[in-house]
């Protein structure tokens, strides 16, 4: 490739690689950053518009068909809708069932919110890179990300909320001391091993939801950058590969879903449980 078309392959990938942000620039105030330079000098407190916008946007797709279908739900012949958000529910149910051994109400919704919300997330992959990116050009916005789960932001975000509740069932059901005993006194309960023991316990507890945020932003970013380089072949390359990937993503979505809420679901488990 010649330098030229590196420049341009260079630029290209940086330019859908990067959020709509917006922030309070040093010089420039309160703006939409025009460059990845500029988001950087906004600092930590900007905002990546088309996540947030995207992410909620998705948040209300699925409240609305959820909705829907509770409105048209029927004892007869169901439809389409009906019989998807019931695989759905069944689902959950049986993920909750299976991996959750606590006694709480709230565990199976946010389960379920946390499925759907992130496969209709994930979903947005599907839609070639080129165009919605295009469509929001012509309408004067620079820089359109549409795949929130792209942004570790987004996915830290969630990940953050789940170590939230963690903690506070781990308070609410084993009680201060009994948590402290816990991180005290596992995995080995020998006295002179607590501080070993605690070294261990808070570094896993730590752990959790980095680990839960960067399995799905991993994942999710890896397999946007694919699709990035593949729109950079020629055309017939294009149709013989993006096809293919695509139709493979899907199972990859699903299972990034999946994985987050199965180890969401386990970590509350593991919350309520007393050692």
């Amino acid at each position: 490739m010649a330098a030229g078309n590196e420049v341009t392959a260079a630029s290209y990938i940086q330019h859908h690689l990067q959020n709509l942000t917006f922030g309070r620039h040093p010089e420039n105030g309160w703006s939409i950053a025009h460059s990845a330079e500029e988001a950087r000098e906004m600092g930590f407190w900007a905002i990546h518009l088309d996540t947030m916008g995207w992410s909620i946007a998705m948040g209300l797709l699925f409240i609305w068909l959820f909705r829907k279908a509770g409105k048209i739900a029927t004892t007869g012949v169901p439809g389409g809708l009906q019989n998807a958000v019931e695989m759905v529910i069944e689902f959950i149910e049986g993920l909750v069932r299976s991996a959750f051994h606590g006694r709480n109400p709230i565990i199976a919704p946010l389960a379920l919110t946390l499925f759907v919300w992130i496969l209709l997330m994930n979903t947005l992959k599907i839609i070639p890179v080129d165009y919605l990116p295009e469509v929001f050009a012509r309408l004067g916005v620079e820089y359109m990300k549409i795949v929130p789960t792209t942004d570790v932001n987004a996915t830290l975000g969630m990940a953050l909320g789940v170590f939230i509740l963690i903690l506070y069932y781990s308070f609410k059901v084993k009680g201060v001391g009994g948590f402290a005993r816990e991180l005290s006194l596992t995995p080995f309960n020998v006295w002179l091993l607590v501080p070993f023991n605690l070294v261990l316990e808070i570094v896993g507890l730590i752990v959790k939801p980095f680990s839960l945020a960067m399995r799905l932003f991993g994942n999710m970013f890896a397999g946007e950058v694919i699709f990035i380089l593949i729109a950079l072949l020629p055309f017939w390359a294009i149709w013989l590969l993006d096809v293919p990937w695509a139709i493979f993503h899907i199972l990859v979505i699903t299972l990034q879903a999946f994985i987050f809420t199965m180890l969401t679901v386990v970590y509350l488990s593991a919350a309520h449980e007393h050692h």
